[in-house]
This record gives structure tokens, sequence and C-alpha cells, in this order.
């Protein structure tokens, strides 16, 4: 008998996804199998090939050097495969199963989750919000929807961004009254700034040179807050000075209520992101996801 016919498909599989996620439980979520199905199958594959094909510790998983030799040779055939019953299937595809996602808790987010849902009723949702989520209790969850001001820390994670939102520093008249107005980044070390608790790491806060190249600036705050809408009430206290997206507050500051206030330089634009896991072969309702965030955000903003 040859040795493919000793295989079993589904141990290769799920070698394959146990080897690209680093994690028999993320592999065993991807394929809705148990995690002790997905053992079992690598347990298997190791008896019938007589090779141990990852060494497993209480904090890792790592792919032996039998294990990476198995992985580079297989992987090939097993994408040519794929396409080729992805071409036969194609048509009759459907955006479909359990969506998993995290996100904050925003008007506008919600419209759009609820149009998605309605567009594929075949999606079953379990959403959970949050404004700044750790990466450590994101297993299991399919997309990963946040914002961030300046450059993305190195992770696991695969970034698209949804929308930008140019931004200025603002303070109200009562403060400008009372503190000294500053004209450099550096000045905002000595007055009340406002900033945010947990989300977008509280500090430091984050700029844009002429060059494009981000500059960051440490600020004193007794005002933290994990809301957009808090910090703009504080600014309008007079609690603080605040960046704030544009189109949050523009009507504040045509009515005079908060004063932009000009400095060397801009700061950096706040941009939502949808993070997926990084995998070969994709999940149809998690791209299409995505995909209606970012229509849904540039309907808004041409609306």
């Amino acid at each position: 008998m040859e040795m493919l016919e000793k295989i079993d498909q589904q141990w290769l599989k799920s070698f394959h996804c146990v080897y690209e996620n680093n994690s028999f439980k993320r592999a065993a979520e991807f394929l809705s199998l148990p995690t002790s199905n997905v053992s079992r199958h690598i347990a298997l594959l190791e008896e019938q090939l007589d090779v141990r094909l990852f060494d497993r510790t209480t904090r890792r998983i790592c792919a032996t050097d039998a294990g990476e030799h198995l992985y580079l040779r297989t992987q090939p055939l097993l994408d040519k495969l794929n396409d080729a019953l992805e071409e036969v299937t194609q048509h009759s595809r459907e955006v479909m199963g359990q969506l998993n996602i995290v996100m904050p808790d925003s008007p506008e987010l919600a419209k759009a989750v609820v149009s998605f849902c309605a567009q594929y009723p075949a999606i079953s949702l379990n959403c959970e919000t949050n404004l700044s989520p750790k990466e450590d209790l994101l297993d299991g969850f399919d997309v990963i929807v946040s914002f961030h001001r300046g450059k993305l820390e190195d992770s696991n994670w695969i970034a698209k961004e949804i929308k930008r939102w140019p931004s200025v520093v603002v303070a109200s008249p009562k403060l400008l009254h009372t503190r000294q107005r500053p004209f450099k980044i550096t000045d905002l070390k000595h007055v009340p700034c406002i900033s945010s608790f947990t989300a977008l790491k509280g500090t430091p806060w984050v700029f844009r040179n002429s060059e494009g190249e981000l500059i960051t600036q440490r600020v004193q705050s007794a005002f933290k807050v994990n809301s957009g809408q808090l910090a703009k009430a504080g600014a309008l206290a007079g609690f603080g000075f605040a960046i704030l997206p544009v189109e949050f507050c523009h009507e504040e500051i045509e009515s005079g209520d908060l004063e932009v206030i000009e400095l060397e330089y801009e700061p950096e634009d706040l941009v939502l992101y949808a993070f997926y896991a990084s995998r070969k072969h994709l999940a149809k309702k998690i791209p299409a996801f995505i995909e209606h965030l970012k229509c849904q955000a540039n309907n808004e903003a041409s609306g």
C-alpha cells in the first residue's frame, strides 16, 4: 500500500492548520473541530510517518525539522488541490456561518453590522463590544475592529484600514484664559491634557511632521477617558487640551466653544482598522464583512 493511501487528508489539513496558527486551539477553531480531534489527527499522522512533527511545551508549539520539511513539501500540493476545488465550487459559495467579532460600541458600527447581517441572513453573529481588547484574549474571534493613532504594534493579525479621521488639538476659551496657549508640542508638557485611559495606549500623543515622520509627545493628564464623547465634554468644560477628529468637533469650533490650537506639527489621523488572523484560506464571511465596513464608512463620508 502506498503511503498516501495510509494518510487521511484530514490529518494533513489539521497539521497545516496547527503549523500556520502555531496553536492547536486556534487550528481547532478554524476547522470547527474539538481541540482533542486536532491533537488526535497530529498523533495519528506522527504515528503513521514514525516521526515527531511538533515540539510541544506549556507555552508554545514549534515545528520540528521533519514538520517543517513536511509542510514545505506538501503546502504547494494542497494549495493546487484547493485552487482546483475552489474553481469548481466558486459559483455556489455563500457568505454564511458564525461571525465572531470584537468592536467599539459605536452607533455607526452598529448600523454597519446590522446591515451586513440583513444582507447575509445565513450569518450568525457573535459580537462583543470593547474599545481596546487585549490580544491575549482574542482567541476565537474572526475580526477585531479598533481605533489607533500612529504606528501599529507588531502582531500576528493582518490590519485593513476602514476609515481615517484628520484630527486637531482643541481647547475651550475658558481654559485659554487661565493657561498659556501652547505653540509647540513640547509646550503640552506644561498644560493639562485629556488623554485616553487604555485606548490608543493613553500617552504619548502622536504627531506627524512635514516629512511624514511620526513624533510622539508625552503629556500630563488628570482626565483620562475611554470615550470620544467624554473627551469632548471635558474639553468643553475646560478640563484640558484634547486631540479630537475634526468631523467630531467642527460644530463646536464654528460656534467658538472650542478653539483649534495650531502647533508646529499636526496630530496624526485617528484610524479605524479591522484585524483578522493570518490565514491562507479565509472563510468568505471575513473579507465580505471587512469590505462591507469600508463601503459603509465611505458612504457616510460621501453623504
